[in-house]
């Protein structure tokens, strides 16, 4: 009986995701729910690979992100597998994409979120002796508050005793995550994001002209340091909604009044979650060849 409730909910599954498709009508659908993890990339080069060597393949990808974060590394990598596939790589969050999946998602064409869908800060996930996944930016702004102390002559003895043990090979590891964050996002935003951006169309004074390289290149960099400023967000799981993305002077493609296509991804987003949730699964990709 629950082997039929499974293979029942797959075949659901699979039928949300052809609706999808449908809709759609220009784009393979990739689904992806869970960490963006090392180790994982030979996965996804195979179900890309699978898509996009189908004779009806299209020349888009859009691919459904839900994720915690991890890896910028990772992220990097899965980014260059889509891209040698795909001409167009657009993302859909149809819940949260923290960290990695926010850096992810900026090195989309378009990024579809509603009302409730949330990317987070691009502070970075790196693994520590221990083996556990840390946000670096934690760790980087105590280490910068206690050197402060230690300039103003209040650094307590506890505190010396433990940044006195800390692996300084570790801090740098998490220092060029950090660096990578920000560059990869600088890069991907003006490369992809940014390449239909050709004339001004906010600010009035340049409303109509040409938006040169440079200009493209130091809004990159406003929006991937805001995206990196601890001190603004506060916590490595802070939700950035539509609105704040906004403010940042990031476009974002708003689908909440798109009430189809938001039924569409809201019923397959839900049934995907329980099903992972329920089956306790770590990571799970789904594409019309692949359950």
């Amino acid at each position: 009986m629950q082997l039929n409730v499974h293979s029942a909910i797959k075949e659901l599954l699979n039928q949300k995701l052809e609706k999808i498709e449908t809709h759609l009508a220009d784009a393979d659908v990739f689904s992806y729910w869970g960490n963006i993890v090392d180790g994982f990339e030979n996965h996804i080069v195979a179900l890309i690979e699978e898509l996009a060597n189908e004779p009806n393949r299209k020349n888009r990808l859009v691919v459904i992100l839900t994720t915690p974060g991890g890896s910028p590394i990772a992220t990097e990598r899965y980014v260059n597998i889509f891209r040698h596939h795909y001409n167009i790589v657009d993302f859909i969050v149809p819940d949260y994409a923290y960290s990695a999946g926010t850096i992810l998602c900026m090195s989309g064409d378009n990024i579809y979120m509603d009302y409730s869908s949330v990317l987070g800060p691009i502070d970075p996930q790196v693994q520590n002796k221990e083996g556990r996944w840390v946000a670096a930016l934690g760790y980087l702004d105590k280490v910068n508050e206690m050197i402060e102390k230690s300039r103003n002559g209040t650094l307590t003895q506890a505190e010396f005793l433990w940044i006195k043990d800390l692996d300084l090979a570790e801090l740098k590891q998490y220092e060029q995550a950090r660096d990578l964050t920000i560059d990869l996002l600088k890069d991907w935003l003006v490369r992809y994001k940014f390449k239909n951006w050709n004339t001004h169309n906010t600010n009035q004074a340049l409303k109509g002209k040409p938006v040169t390289i440079d200009e493209k290149r130091a809004r990159a960099t406003e929006i991937a340091t805001e995206l990196n400023n601890s001190n603004r967000w506060k916590s490595h799981g802070r939700p950035i909604n539509i609105s704040v993305l906004n403010e940042l002077r990031l476009q974002i493609e708003d689908f909440t009044n798109d009430t189809p296509f938001r039924i569409l991804i809201r019923g397959y987003s839900e049934l995907l979650s329980d099903y992972v949730m329920t089956n306790n699964l770590p990571i799970f990709i789904h594409t019309r060849k692949y359950i």
